[in-house]
């Protein structure tokens, strides 16, 4: 569940519909299904299984797989960068979740008359962003401090559940609304023109690595939490699937409710006829939804923001916790002293980002998402496929499955993870860039 938690978040629930309804629809959901299992699942598993193998935070994991000094040394610096990626995207992350977290209160505090409270965590100003950011660390790192099992852990046994049932009440209930149908459509129909295009390539490609937390050390460090007797492969799998459902189920969520809006009067479209950007879509026209339908409204928008400020959380947890492993193994940090410091660095670089708001979010977004993480990906395939030992890596996948050689596993994810998945990664990567 803490795995899956990750997996998780926003980028689900948020990026992945809407990326879908201006990618073509069901030629965007099949190229990132592709995406997902041909290239994030193979880099997943890397990522579980050389953390379950050494125990350690992504630096020191890396850097004790080869036996050269040199590659012993690229091995801890990508673990760095993994580090310094995962805080940026916990940077920007705890601002939009934050977002979140002021419009889920927002409505509950109209209702008992309190407007201009509410209006003010709607509003989009330096104070409020700052605010709810702080809030929304603050509440990550309280669950962190917890610690894996009494924090992490708990909360995601809680919170999952809770994730997965809004979602389908809020999806069912949306699906019976005038306009629905015609989202449904959308979603569901594909625009073949565009399944080949090399911005839906690599739209689909940083979906499906930002979705399952890949490249920034957060499933290594899950795996490093699992016992010699979990089944690598098999958690792996259920961490993809249930991933991958939930971005799919919340596509049944999205875009019928922004249709609906559509058919109740609100834009959603600009003036060039595409589809208006994921921010404006999130925050201007469903809560223009919600003021349509009365008293309903209130109890629909509330769950709504409620449910993305749940996916926010379950993914900020495991986001912090990759430098607060680091700081505890690599510096001799108790857990308070290594989650305080990292969360205060963190929170002090999403300041820094909301008072220089149009100059920095996009950037960082882009360089974290866009670019370090498949980078980060190619190289942790790199390190699994070429550097680390196939003889430890078997005794490895035997731990808890003698036979593990005789299984298809063993059969083609070696192969895979060291010729294909860096070679697609990067002949996408670089047409990104080109």
């Amino acid at each position: 569940m803490a795995a899956a938690g990750s997996a998780v978040g926003l980028g689900n629930i948020w990026g992945f519909p809407t990326q879908a309804a201006s990618n073509g629809g069901a030629a965007f959901l099949i190229t990132y299904l592709l995406m997902a299992f041909v290239l994030a699942y193979p880099a997943l598993m890397a990522e579980l299984l050389i953390g379950r193998h050494t125990h350690r935070n992504m630096s020191s994991a890396l850097g004790s797989l080869p036996s050269n000094p040199m590659l012993k040394g690229l091995g801890k610096l990508t673990g760095l960068g993994g580090l310094l990626t995962a805080s940026m995207i916990l940077s920007f992350y705890g601002i939009v979740a934050g977002w979140m977290l002021g419009f889920a209160f927002s409505y509950p505090l109209d209702a008992i008359g309190l407007s201009s409270a509410s209006d003010w965590l709607t509003s989009f100003a330096v104070p409020r962003n700052l605010l709810l950011m702080i809030v929304f660390m603050a509440l990550t790192m309280a669950v962190v401090l917890g610690g894996v099992e009494d924090g992490i852990e708990r909360w995601s046994r809680r919170l999952m559940p809770l994730l997965i049932a809004t979602l389908i009440a809020l999806a069912i209930y949306v699906l019976t609304l005038e306009g629905a149908l015609t989202g449904l459509s959308v979603y569901l129909l594909p625009d073949f023109d565009k399944a080949l295009s090399g911005d839906l390539l690599i739209d689909a490609l940083g979906s499906a690595f930002f979705s399952l937390s890949l490249g920034v050390g957060t499933m290594l460090i899950y795996g490093s939490y699992l016992s010699d007797t979990e089944s690598v492969p098999g958690v792996g799998a259920q961490v993809a699937l249930l991933d991958v459902g939930i971005a799919v189920l919340a596509g049944f969520l999205i875009l019928p409710a922004m249709y609906v809006a559509d058919a109740r009067g609100v834009a959603i479209f600009n003036d060039a006829g595409g589809l208006l950007s994921e921010d404006t879509l999130i925050f201007t026209v469903l809560p223009a939804l919600f003021d349509t339908m009365d008293s309903a409204g209130l109890w629909l928008a509330t769950a709504f923001f409620a449910l993305m400020s749940i996916a926010g959380l379950t993914s900020s947890i495991s986001m912090l916790e990759v430098p607060v492993a680091y700081l505890i193994e690599r510096h001799g940090l108790s857990r308070a002293r290594a989650t305080s410091l990292a969360g205060a660095l963190i929170a002090g670089f999403s300041t820094l980002i909301v008072l220089n708001f149009g100059a920095l979010f996009g950037w960082v977004i882009t360089i974290s998402t866009r670019y370090s993480q498949p980078l980060l990906g190619i190289l942790i395939c790199i390190f699994a496929g070429w550097l680390w030992q196939r003889d430890a890596l078997l005794n490895e996948l035997k731990k808890n499955d003698a036979t593990a050689e005789h299984r298809w596993f063993w059969r083609v994810w070696p192969a895979y993870v060291k010729w294909l998945c860096p070679v697609i990664i990067a002949v996408i990567l670089l047409q990104s860039v080109v």
